[in-house]
């Protein structure tokens, strides 16, 4: 028997005995259970093992610390148990069982989403140094921003814009139909040419659609029909769609097509209609939904239940960037801006912003441990302050799912007050924390007031939440387990 004999034989039978284990397997510090039924393991006394240092439920596995000896822990688990344990991208997989479908779909969003991180982090990055030095007036007397002043600031901006063009513009469509593509064994080339269809030059670009007339909007004729020639630039739904689509194209005629024409057929075919579906129904579906959100957010912000509205649009804003349908939002700005010499919508867009930032700060008072989570969290949380969501979305918020929805509370307390408080801006700024100085004067007071509640609030209930996942247990555990793995490549 060996030294750990004794305290495995209660571990399997504290975690409910064999007959609850699916799966288990073990990394450089934990045991991974896929337990049936979670409710039957006995958290408190597995925790009071003298050989254990904690426990913690993430992505539907139950895990156990153990430290640095898990190896030989396991071996003599796994033999008491009478099982034969599997690999982490087994256990992973058997994990989903334990998921609900909303988890399992965030999951897959997740893994789509890793690959394209660091470039949404550097574009991120750019994008939120330009705001402050093209969009920031503060020189002369407050009527001139940076790039007006200096020559070289302006060229500097607009060589920037090269990167962050490349990436948020163009870059993410193409990197999310390669990623969805990638995951779904299909041809990953196929799914570079569909993301570069759809932000094609030939096509008008979607920041532009909002403020063109609907009869200067370029179109494909084909006698029968017409179809409008929009690109998706900065727009995920839609990529996520047609890779999507692509995917089971490629997987239909891969099985009815005879393998000696295969290379011609199955790639011709699936890109064709794949490219087809993209711009003659998921696009215009897309355009269609924010049209019909751009009326709706005009009829709150100027309706008898704003308060309401308020609320509901602070808590919303953040998915619908998700979507890529914030980009209506613009049009609505600039119409009360000319109609009213001001606008109540953007100031809830920049405490939505500065909120997601403030839950990704939450994410980094836990990982705080775990030198690679911050190599995530931090660029984030600055690109988000400065008003660029995207890698504190994509990054972190969206990959755990409850600091989003923890953003998502504070926005729409903020959102709430904004409105009630009839908070207003000059113009469309920076969307973060320099946004109070495009506000009006007299709404710097209540828009300061506002902006410490998506400070506070975000970042208190996301590490309220996320210690009671274990958040901080894991990302010790993890940083634990690189430093294992680092003292192994020394040896």
């Amino acid at each position: 028997m060996g030294k750990y004999a004794d305290d495995a034989t209660k571990l399997l039978e504290l975690v409910g005995g064999k007959d609850n284990i699916a799966a288990v397997s073990h990394c450089m510090t934990r045991m991974r259970f896929v337990l049936n039924d979670e409710s039957k393991a006995d958290v408190p006394g597995i925790e009071a093992l003298p050989s254990t240092k904690g426990s913690f439920t993430q992505a539907g596995q139950f895990q156990v610390i153990i430290g640095n000896d898990v190896k030989s822990y396991y071996a003599e688990f796994t033999e008491i148990a009478g099982i034969e344990g599997v690999s982490k991208d087994a256990a992973k997989a058997a994990a989903t069982q334990n998921q609900n479908p909303v988890q399992r779909a965030m999951t897959v969003i997740a893994e789509v989403f890793a690959p394209i991180i660091p470039a949404v982090i550097v574009g991120g990055l750019i994008l939120g140094f330009r705001n402050c030095i093209d969009s920031l007036y503060v020189f002369g007397d407050g009527t001139q921003t940076l790039v007006q002043l200096s020559q070289f600031w302006a060229g500097l901006d607009s060589f920037l814009w090269l990167i962050g063009e490349a990436v948020f513009h163009t870059g993410i469509p193409v990197g999310i139909c390669w990623s969805v593509t990638k995951k779904m064994g299909g041809t990953p080339m196929l799914g570079i040419v569909l993301g570069l269809t759809l932000i094609s030059g030939q096509l008008l670009n979607a920041y532009a659609v909002a403020g063109t007339p609907a009869d200067q909007i370029p179109q494909w004729d084909f006698g029968f029909a017409q179809v409008n020639m929009i690109g998706y630039q900065a727009q995920v739904i839609p990529a996520i769609l047609a890779a999507v689509t692509l995917g089971f194209l490629e997987r239909f005629f891969r099985k009815i097509t005879p393998e000696v024409v295969s290379m011609i057929v199955v790639p011709f075919c699936s890109l064709l209609l794949a490219v087809m579906a993209a711009h003659f129904v998921l696009g215009p579906i897309g355009w269609w939904l924010g049209s019909g959100i751009s009326a709706i957010i005009y009829a709150g912000i100027t309706g008898p239940f704003r308060a309401l509205f308020g609320a509901i649009f602070g808590a919303f804003y953040a998915p619908l960037v998700i979507t890529g349908l914030h980009h209506m939002s613009n049009a609505i700005d600039l119409q009360l801006i000319a109609d009213f010499g001001g606008t109540m919508l953007w100031p809830m867009i920049a405490l939505s912003n500065i909120a997601q930032g403030s839950a990704v700060l939450g994410m980094a008072y836990l990982q705080r441990s775990n030198d690679r989570d911050q190599q995530v969290n931090i660029p984030a949380i600055i690109s988000c302050y400065l008003g660029v969501t995207e890698p504190a979305m994509f990054g972190v918020n969206l990959k755990y799912m409850f600091p989003f929805v923890c953003a998502m509370v504070g926005s729409s307390l903020a959102g709430l007050l904004s409105v009630v408080t009839n908070c207003t801006a000059n113009a469309v700024g920076v969307g973060g924390l320099p946004g109070i100085l495009s506000m009006q004067p007299d709404s710097w007071a209540m828009f300061a007031v506002c902006m410490l509640i998506v400070l506070v609030v975000p970042f208190v209930l996301t590490v309220i939440v996320g210690s009671k996942k274990g958040i901080r247990e894991e990302a010790e555990a993890s940083a634990a387990e690189i430093r294992a793995e680092l003292a192994a490549q020394d040896k």
